[in-house]
């Protein structure tokens, strides 16, 4: 049934062309962050598939990004925006990823909002180093006792917060890291990692060569989802990490294509 309010408008008017269905995505996707297969073809009053085509139009136009049952917004927001989406499912993946980190270790942290996390739970004094593309991370840091903290150069990407390039894996490749800790804007079971961005990609596959131990940790939104450049294959990573129990049905498909499920 369709809902009272805008949606009956839509309704009387009649099927919206594509073009303007399209926009109204757009719309709901910027203001929203996501969009549910179900409920747009329930809005529009068109089949799935339609709504399917459509999503593949916004994301071939880098606007979103395909997850279980829709999409997600692909970028356009802030850090602090990104931090605050599905915030309680970080924390549990940031206390997750602290039992993996030793005394004395040297660790590898990307810029994402999922890996920093981590950064913010992480104890003084233990003698840890760091190193990180990550200004948020490098300044959640940055000064805490018994943490040696390394930002890398190179070229500020505005929207991750992060330093990317050649500077960047350069000063990446200088380093032997005992564990790093990347996330991914897709994870899917078959092609693996993938990011928006080729310089993303390439500064965490220099930081997973850097390291002796690959941790990939992800809200369980991104399983099963693709952005527009492969990164890492999931035979890479030596631990997968999300917010879910180990055993859940949704972890099945990688079960067998990563080390280690926690």
């Amino acid at each position: 049934m369709v809902a009272v309010g805008e949606e009956a408008q839509v309704s009387l008017a009649g099927t919206p062309d594509a073009e303007a269905r399209r926009a109204r995505l757009r719309e709901t996707l910027l203001s929203q962050g996501v969009v549910l297969l179900a409920d747009a073809a329930r809005r529009f009053e068109v089949h799935p598939m339609t709504i399917r085509r459509d999503f593949e139009h916004l994301e071939n136009s880098g606007l979103a990004r395909r997850v279980r049952g829709g999409i997600v917004s692909a970028g356009g927001e802030g850090f602090a925006q990104r931090r605050n989406r599905r915030a309680a499912a970080k924390r549990r993946i940031g206390r997750k990823l602290l039992e993996l980190v030793e005394p004395g270790c040297a660790l590898g942290l990307d810029s994402s909002t999922t890996v920093h996390a981590l950064a913010e739970v992480v104890a003084a004094g233990q003698g840890i180093s760091v190193v990180t593309t990550g200004l948020e991370a490098f300044d959640t840091l940055r000064g805490r006792g018994g943490v040696r903290c390394y930002l890398t150069g190179g070229e500020h990407e505005e929207e991750n917060s992060s330093l990317v390039g050649p500077l960047a894996v350069n000063a990446l490749r200088t380093f032997h890291l005992d564990v790093c800790f990347l996330s991914a804007l897709g994870v899917h079971p078959v092609t693996g990692t993938s990011e928006s961005t080729l310089e993303q990609a390439s500064v965490k596959e220099a930081m997973a060569s850097a390291s002796a131990r690959v941790v990939l940790a992800v809200d369980s939104s991104k399983l099963g989802s693709r952005s527009r450049v492969r990164a890492l294959p999931l035979e890479r990573a030596d631990v997968l990490v999300t917010e879910l129990d180990p055993a859940d049905e949704r972890l099945e498909e990688y079960r067998h294509r990563v080390g280690e499920l926690r």
